[in-house]
């Protein structure tokens, strides 16, 4: 595979133009710490802003600051997940509308603007600016619960991924602002816009299982990883949720927020990870900057200890079906689905995880992308149960959810999965 850098130029005019140029790191470089090597390379028109954090509980004043602006600006507040309109490209945001359009004029330049969080279900939520000139942009933002537990399953969204993939070039020399993009820098900004119009990395990786709540009307907390680590105790983790999911990506985590599930999953409390390559790296904040430290492996805490399989490798291509196994576990979690020991369902790859010696003892391999990357690198979905009553499930490998809507077999598997999992 070529390797490729990120070069980002912000024009006077506001436009942000991401081009793909050069030569500066491997695509081993890339695959061994999990990254996507192949960036967006478009030419996209955007309003440029983002919200200062990550969540905001009902009630609250939000601050959007927005980088760029027209004289005419005009934002709306949208919640993502219960639209039924398709999301085709990776910078657009499709939501139901819960304010009116507002109007913003003026004055040019970089401004800030005060949201009014009204008291909005929890979900993940945006604004969507659109200016005079046909330039849009859109900023996301997690509204909390009202209380940690106000229903009984929380999901939470990789925000902290969100920004450690964003190649956003916030300095204006010529790269981005990424760890991902051949600069050597160890620390990325939050609350900065995305580059792609706003719009998340990997976002469509789990908008599918977004949609897939709502349309079948389950009410869950949705909570940011900020949110996640003001939590007090694992204890109260344990109290609230019978069910956590982490619903993308789930690269970057601090210690506080390992600590946390991790005591949580101790406790008795249910894990369900729909991506791969979760919680392989720790990070610190430092005010509004995550600053990249170890791996978790490297400090004696694999991340398959927690998960059930660990991070090996990355391939843009090949992807393929996984093939069901024949383990105790298959006989629920493929139930009405019509697979058998053998039979091949759905698509996945990119990123891919496997069980190790690290993994909990009992850990069944339910499915898996057989020899994937080549000899010895197969995709494996896994699940395992604790002494203390925890059940945990693991894709193993992008983008099981991704096609959801469309496929009545992951449908299926994620309602045996609700079943199993999000009860105590």
């Amino acid at each position: 595979m070529r390797t490729q850098t990120i070069l980002v130029a912000a024009l006077a005019t506001g436009v942000s133009v991401a081009l793909v140029a050069g030569a500066s790191r491997t695509a081993t470089d890339f695959a061994l710490e999990g990254a996507d090597p192949e960036p967006a390379g478009r030419v996209v028109p955007a309003i440029e802003a983002a919200f200062e954090l990550e969540s905001y509980r009902p009630g609250e004043r939000a601050t959007l600051v927005v980088e760029n602006a027209t004289k005419q600006l005009t934002v709306q507040i949208l919640r993502s997940g219960p639209e039924h309109m398709a999301t085709h490209t990776d910078t657009e945001m499709n939501g139901v509308r819960v304010t009116s359009r507002r109007q913003i004029g003026g004055k040019l330049g970089r401004r800030e603007l005060t949201v009014a969080v009204g008291r909005w279900p929890s979900g993940l939520y945006f604004a969507k600016l659109e200016a005079s000139d046909g330039r849009r942009g859109f900023a996301p933002f997690v509204v909390s619960p009202r209380w940690i537990g106000e229903h009984g399953v929380a999901v939470v969204l990789p925000t902290l991924t969100w920004q450690a993939y964003n190649f956003r070039d916030d300095d204006g020399d010529g790269l981005a602002d990424s760890w991902y993009a051949g600069k050597r820098i160890n620390s990325v900004r939050l609350g900065r816009p995305h580059l792609d119009r706003g719009v998340p990395y990997g976002f469509r990786y789990h908008l599918g299982f977004l949609n897939w709540l709502h349309w079948t009307g389950r009410e869950v907390d949705y909570l940011s990883q900020l949110e996640l680590e003001r939590v007090s105790t694992a204890k109260q983790l344990a109290r609230a949720y019978d069910l956590m999911v982490f619903a993308g990506h789930h690269e970057y985590v601090t210690e506080r927020e390992y600590d946390l599930v991790e005591g949580y999953r101790d406790r008795g409390g249910n894990l369900l990870f729909l991506s791969a390559n979760n919680f392989f790296w720790r990070v610190e904040r430092d005010g509004d900057v995550i600053v990249k430290a170890s791996r978790w492996r490297d400090l004696g805490r694999p991340e398959a200890g927690l998960v059930g399989v660990q991070y090996v490798g990355y391939q843009r291509i090949p992807r393929a079906g996984w093939v069901v196994r024949g383990t105790r576990a298959r006989t629920w979690l493929f139930d009405g689905t019509g697979l058998r020991r053998g039979s091949r369902f759905s698509r996945g790859g990119v990123e891919i995880d496997q069980v190790n010696s690290a993994s909990p003892s009992g850990v069944q391999i339910v499915a898996e992308i057989p020899r994937l990357f080549g000899p010895g690198m197969s995709a494996q979905m896994s699940y395992y149960e604790t002494h203390a009553g925890a059940k945990v499930f693991a894709a193993g490998a992008f983008h099981l959810t991704r096609a959801v809507t469309s496929d009545p077999v992951v449908w299926r598997i994620l309602e045996n999965l609700w079943m199993k999992l999000a009860r105590p």
